[in-house]
């Protein structure tokens, strides 16, 4: 027997998992992680943490399937996506990492758009606020001294990937969402690097995602009972891994990711640009495939806020409270769940989030219940924008931490239209498809066995209150 182990580093923790030859999850494990705000629209971690909460959870799959890691195979990688690592000459960080939802850089989106003709055409989408490219040319104006020091410049997961194996490396998926990478053509730019003070000295390789990008340290696979020399493959960001832990391989079938962001996510054959509505297009983690995006920047990152605003300490437990209850859609107040601005539709990092409609009587669940709507209302917003650009959604599927919530399943399931396929294992979508693409490299199927999918069909009675919740949720957005 031999298996495969993934490892998706997220915004709010580390989860590592075993799978098998038939895609079922032997073991898991998971480490948390904060974020910084050290000042405003600022968002940083320290690269230290994400190594520190990865060996945490190896060292618990060690100390509880020593079996199992012996006979892996291969390690996959997934990991948060635009995030900018600064090394220096030893591979040490020059300072805390710049995350996605870092919202610094507005100004510096015009610019980084002159470096091309055909910026979008190009790269795959307008340049955007938290993207890499603009929070390196922020690195350029503002922190000159760390650029010039700067070695290596990493994204989150391939500094694991350098801790791991010594190796600095891409993979073709994530690098596309740099808006530093020709996407179609699958290399770097120099006019882009220019724009933005890069030497492609300071940049990995690229290599596929399903491609050996080297192999584990001996002293790291003598810690965790791995077999020696285990190969590393390239993996892909989050957003992708999330795509093949759902089985989204073919053109025209989606997955919604509820994690710290919302993701929206189509597989299409065709590169289709995106050019206005804070869509962006990168190259999918399977060969022949582009990924067509829509992204909230506030999901489980809105309910963790909620949760933490009415005094829970347990979400789970919080939202099975708010289930429980059945408040009729009518009665929640109105929430617009932009609490670190919004990319689709919107591209504002300036627009902000609010509660309205709220009365005397209304309590912590109705505010609860209002963060589940607005956040299915604003992927709708995502649903909408994808259809415009003349895409076909075949089947769309749930993943991620969030998914385990029959209520906010059904209300997204609502307000899009569309029923939801969720599979047993769609809370650990990410590090299951960093697994898959670690087989496939190794000589494996992608996707062993089709999983057994629940379906989640729209609410009639709940798609009419939420269309009805649309008019005030819009008359936010025109008084702000």
């Amino acid at each position: 027997m031999t298996l495969t182990l993934g490892i998706d580093l997220g915004t709010s923790g580390v989860k590592s998992v075993l799978v098998d030859e038939r895609d079922a999850v032997i073991a898991e494990a998971s480490a948390p992680l904060t974020v910084s705000r050290p000042q405003p629209l600022w968002c940083e971690q320290d690269p230290a943490d994400w190594w520190n909460a990865v060996c945490a959870t190896l060292d618990a799959l060690t100390a509880s399937a020593a079996e199992h890691m012996a006979v892996v195979g291969a390690i996959g990688l997934s990991g948060q996506m635009l995030g900018v690592t600064c090394l220096d000459a030893s591979d040490r960080p020059l300072r805390p990492a710049l995350l996605w939802n870092d919202a610094r850089a507005g100004s510096e989106c015009t610019e980084v758009e002159a470096a091309a003709a055909d910026f979008a055409g190009l790269v795959g989408c307008r340049a955007m606020v938290g993207f890499p490219a603009p929070k390196l040319r922020w690195l350029s104006k503002h922190e000159p001294e760390i650029l010039k020091h700067t070695c290596r410049i990493l994204l989150p997961k391939d500094y694991l990937r350098l801790r791991l194996t010594g190796i600095a490396a891409s993979d073709l998926a994530d690098a596309s969402a740099t808006l530093l990478m020709d996407t179609r053509a699958g290399q770097w730019s120099a006019d882009l690097l220019a724009a933005c003070s890069v030497r492609q000295e300071q940049l990995p390789a690229l290599i596929a995602s399903h491609e050996i990008g080297g192999t584990l340290r001996d002293e790291l696979a003598a810690r965790w009972g791995l077999p020696r020399r285990t190969p590393v493959v390239g993996g892909a960001g989050d957003n992708m891994c999330g795509g093949v832990g759902a089985g989204i391989v073919r053109s025209g079938s989606a997955s919604i990711s509820l994690g710290t962001s919302g993701v929206y996510f189509l597989a299409n054959e065709d590169f289709r640009p995106a050019r206005g509505q804070g869509m962006h297009t990168h190259r999918h983690a399977v060969k022949g495939l582009f990924a067509q995006n829509g992204c909230i920047l506030s999901a489980g990152a809105a309910l963790a806020w909620v949760a933490a605003l009415v005094g829970a300490s347990d979400i789970p437990t919080l939202i099975a409270e708010v289930e429980a209850a059945a408040l009729p859609i009518a009665e929640a107040p109105v929430f617009t769940p932009y609490l670190s601005g919004e990319r689709t539709p919107h591209d504002d990092a300036g627009i902000s989030a609010a509660f309205s409609g709220l009365r005397m009587g209304m309590g912590r669940l109705h505010l609860v219940q209002a963060v589940l709507e607005g956040v299915a209302l604003a992927l709708a917003d995502c649903h909408r924008a994808l259809l415009s650009t003349g895409a076909a959604i075949d089947e769309v599927s749930l993943v991620g931490g969030g998914a385990r919530s029959g209520l906010w399943s059904r209300l997204i399931a609502s307000a899009i239209g569309l029923p939801l396929r969720r599979a047993e294992a769609a809370a650990v979508g990410p590090a299951l498809g960093a697994a898959r693409l670690a087989r496939l490299g190794i000589g494996g199927p992608l996707i062993a066995a089709e999983a057994e999918r629940a379906s989640i069909p729209p609410d009639p009675a709940m798609t009419d209150a939420l269309a009805a919740k649309r008019a005030a949720y819009e008359r936010h957005l025109a008084l702000r």
